[in-house]
């Protein structure tokens, strides 16, 4: 006989899914972001070794533009900024996203086990 998965837990199952899903793709981005951070901090730590007078080039699209040492470190204090609170927000998300995939989990072993209680006793009743 072929045993069917109760409606119920197919619902849990797709949410399951669906969560396993949003938390993958916020743990993609959570990690470009980190990368990002580290980057920019590399960078400011390597401007704080150089003289305020050098001569600094960014680059604009193709093009490098010739700058100053604080006006980079100012931008790149600004993106760290946001990277950080990128960063913070993500970290939130998964958070909730991790309890959520806890929680159906449980619903779904809730339902399971409620499921083979039920049919278990129909099965000693027949017999009995």
């Amino acid at each position: 006989m072929a045993e069917r998965v109760p409606p119920e837990v197919q619902h849990y199952a797709v949410k399951y899914q669906q969560l396993q899903n949003l938390l993958a793709q916020i743990l993609t981005e959570k990690s470009a972001v980190e990368t990002e951070l580290k980057e920019v901090n590399r960078v400011l730590s390597e401007l704080e070794k150089l003289p305020d007078d050098v001569e600094i080039y960014k680059s604009v699209g193709h093009v490098l533009v010739k700058t100053n040492k604080s006006a980079v470190q100012s931008e790149l204090n600004e993106r760290k900024e946001l990277l950080e609170l990128r960063l913070r927000a993500l970290e939130k998300q998964e958070k909730e996203a991790r309890r959520q995939l806890e929680e159906v989990q449980a619903k779904i072993k809730e339902i399971i086990a409620r499921t083979y209680k039920t049919a278990e006793k129909a099965l000693k009743g027949q017999a009995g």
